[in-house]
């Protein structure tokens, strides 16, 4: 697809075919487009709400245009959010995902280094020690050992290099934010995510129900993304579409300061290190307790929510989640 017929149509207001936006996104990855093209592409698509067909038409791109890696024999989940959200959150699904793992359940997360926000969760993970790779091998280890390997977004992805750049210097959340969670290459068949908006977790729902996944879609309705104990979450799963309360979980409500992320990567590392090994508030706890149930809840679909609260709240409290982090890193 040329820029000059995309751009022209995404500026006039029209949307994208499933086959238009799969060309678009494979021309990008491609590198068509120079760098003030891709800018413009990027802020035209990113300034209104994308559609059915085109998300699915991006996320095909993506996927064609990215690494394989053979881990779906593994019975995983992913755990992470669109970000976006501008709230300044601590690494939740990050915590989350180690206490996940460290309950005995596979956890193959997905990430990358924080755009609109100030660490995202190879940021942090990058800093206290982990070496980021997409060699199988040691994916395929860490798996069998410790339950949890994380894929860093670049090594997968190498047709986004040509964005980047432009991604980091814009700051801001974009169409990009959106797709992040739908492309984890280890395509695994369990997962918790996180969206900015209703209308976003509705077109994952869509999706994910498509893809015959065990998930669970949450949203906060004062605009989080992920089970932040702020408000109300609005839910949608393999099981059907509910709203849950932070009483529900047993947990009181919290406020943004209770969840403040820090202002840089080394704040970041800290508030991580701290709450995973359960030396954080009782708020911080909480809310990492809460997104690992929605999480093991995937696997143990027939448990009571209660349950799946008492199994992550012993991984974490009893120190298994972060001795599950001191053998990972050990082990780099």
């Amino acid at each position: 697809m040329n820029f000059k017929s995309a751009i022209g149509q995404l500026l006039d207001g029209l949307k994208l075919s499933q086959s238009e936006a799969y060309q678009l996104m494979t021309g990008i990855g491609e590198g068509n487009y120079n760098e003030s093209q891709n800018t413009a592409l990027i802020i035209a698509l990113s300034s209104r709400d994308v559609t059915l067909e085109e998300i699915i038409g991006f996320r095909a791109a993506l996927l064609d245009l990215s690494i394989p890696v053979a881990l779906t024999s593994y019975d995983a989940i992913d755990l992470c959010g669109t970000g976006g959200d501008e709230k300044n959150t601590f690494n939740i699904s990050t915590i989350a995902s180690f206490v996940v793992a460290a309950a005995g359940y596979k956890v193959a997360k997905h990430g990358n280094y924080g755009v609109s926000s100030i660490s995202g969760s190879s940021n942090v993970l990058e800093n206290i020690g982990y070496r980021f790779s997409s060699n199988p091998t040691k994916l395929e280890y860490e798996l069998d050992e410790f339950n949890l390997c994380f894929l860093h977004a670049p090594l997968f992805h190498p047709a986004l290099k040509n964005v980047s750049g432009i991604r980091k210097q814009l700051g801001l959340k974009t169409i990009f934010n959106t797709l992040g969670p739908l492309v984890n290459p280890a395509r695994t068949r369990k997962q918790l995510v996180g969206v900015y908006n209703l209308k976003l977790a509705r077109l994952y729902h869509y999706l994910l129900q498509h893809d015959a996944k065990e998930y669970a879609v949450v949203h906060s309705v004062d605009g989080y993304d992920e089970i932040s104990l702020t408000a109300d979450v609005q839910c949608f799963s393999s099981h059907g579409e509910y709203m849950l309360s932070p009483d529900q979980l047993g947990m009181d409500l919290l406020t943004s300061g209770d969840l403040y992320g820090g202002d840089s990567v080394d704040d970041a590392r800290e508030i991580f290190l701290r709450v995973i090994n359960n030396q954080g508030t009782t708020a911080q706890s909480n809310v990492i307790i809460a997104n690992a149930a929605m999480a093991i809840r995937c696997f143990e679909k027939d448990a009571p929510l209660e349950e799946c609260v008492d199994i992550a709240r012993n991984s974490l409290i009893s120190g298994k989640a972060f001795q599950l982090l001191k053998n990972l890193i050990q082990k780099q």
